[in-house]
């Protein structure tokens, strides 16, 4: 037979694609290689699902998705994230909003978002057939003509979606296969990059910080002695390097500056303070504090293994008293708190990266209905697009948005 739309890829933009086209009246097939659908989005958020960002003026939105942004005003107009909570309130999901406008089931459980888009495709007759992996795409001029699966199979629609997903996460079966078709079909491909993704660091002790969370910390990145980005906010270290809000959000401008530079980052421990007021308060701790051990003056300042490294940093004697502290090392201990200095090696593989940038080139994808300007039945969605955001919502907002489009779109 021959299907009205077939949808590659159950993540977040194929249901949300599928559910729609269905939803209009279509006929509609969705293929997922895994034994379930929704598996990456299981697990984002850390398992709680950060579904988009509670913005409602559209510029602002539109604008921290960098020089590519403009192409998602037409989305965002037709689909917005104000459009993305009423559609998941709608269908019976609870939500909250925390900090930074992030928008979370109020359960705090991803499997409750995942339960509103499989209702959704049960409500409006999408087909779904699992364990069900593409090997080849068979196209002429300018259409696609049918999907070859790895079992032999051939499946033909009179359009097809794709919404296979980048590199991120592999295990879940966002792989980047589709990458390879698209470059055969004459697509042109922005090559595909971690985005939001850990650092890893050339300092060999920070594996003793490994685990460590920061809050309300600042983070700036340098290269070349200039300070070229900086945020606030949380940040963890790894065994490797640091993690996080504030590195994740940050790794992509940081992947740019190392392929031609050194990169550095540096944090400030205590960003409510500056250099005088934090320096006044250290000599008033040491006056107060005198007859102490110097480990507990330093773990009145840091966290447990940061202070212990501090101190080894400091070559500082675990039996000194607090008191013994000089000038020039209270100065020491002042500037490690307000610039604490690393050295960035290289970004984490790109199969740890949450998003990944690049894939096909916008300017061969219609923004009004997410058609690909190549084939006449053939759209292409979510992270296969040159599309990415910080962490907050706005990459599962171009999930929704971009598959919702498409579906209304074929």
């Amino acid at each position: 037979m021959t299907y009205d739309v077939v949808v590659v890829g159950g993540g977040p933009s194929g249901m949300m694609a599928a559910g729609r086209a269905a939803e209009r009246g279509l006929q509609v097939l969705l293929l997922e290689k895994n034994p379930s659908l929704g598996k990456k989005l299981l697990i984002t958020g850390k398992g709680r699902c950060n579904i988009t960002n509670d913005q409602d003026d559209l510029r602002d939105f539109v604008s921290v998705y960098g020089k590519n942004g403009p192409f998602l005003f037409s989305v965002f107009h037709k689909f917005s994230s104000i459009d993305t909570m009423r559609f998941f309130e709608d269908r019976g999901l609870e939500l909250k909003v925390e900090r930074g406008k992030r928008v979370f089931p109020a359960s705090d459980r991803s499997a409750d978002v995942l339960k509103v888009l499989q209702d959704y495709l049960k409500f409006n007759g999408v087909e779904i057939k699992y364990n069900a992996a593409v090997k080849k795409i068979n196209f002429s001029k300018n259409k696609i003509d049918s999907l070859i699966l790895f079992s032999g199979e051939s499946i033909k629609a009179n359009h097809y979606i794709l919404a296979c997903g980048g590199l991120s996460y592999p295990a879940t079966g966002s792989d980047g296969d589709a990458l390879p078709w698209l470059r055969e079909l004459g697509h042109n491909l922005i090559p595909v990059k971690p985005a939001l993704v850990p650092i890893i660091c050339a300092e060999k002790w920070i594996r003793n910080l490994a685990g460590i969370s920061l809050k309300n910390v600042n983070i700036s990145v340098w290269s070349e002695n200039k300070k070229v980005d900086e945020r606030f906010g949380e940040a963890l270290f790894t065994h490797e390097g640091m993690s996080g809000p504030i590195i994740l959000d940050m790794s992509k401008k940081i992947g740019q500056l190392l392929e031609s530079s050194q990169v550095k980052i540096s944090i400030d421990f205590k960003p409510a303070l500056s250099f005088p007021e934090l320096d006044l308060r250290l000599l008033k701790e040491i006056e107060e504090k005198g007859k102490q051990a110097a480990p507990r003056f330093f773990l009145s300042l840091l966290p447990g293994k940061l202070a212990e490294q501090f101190m080894v940093l400091l070559n500082f004697d675990q039996n000194r008293k607090v008191l013994s502290i000089n000038k020039d090392e209270r100065k020491e201990i002042l500037h490690l708190l307000k610039d604490f200095p690393l050295v960035v090696k290289k970004l984490a593989p790109v199969d740890e990266a949450i998003v990944t940038s690049g894939g096909v080139d916008l300017s061969e994808i219609d923004p009004r209905t997410l058609r690909s300007k190549l084939y006449d039945n053939l759209s292409v969605v979510g992270e296969l697009l040159d599309l990415d955001g910080p962490t907050g919502g706005y990459n599962l907002q171009v999930a929704w948005s971009t598959g919702y489009v498409a579906g209304e779109g074929v």
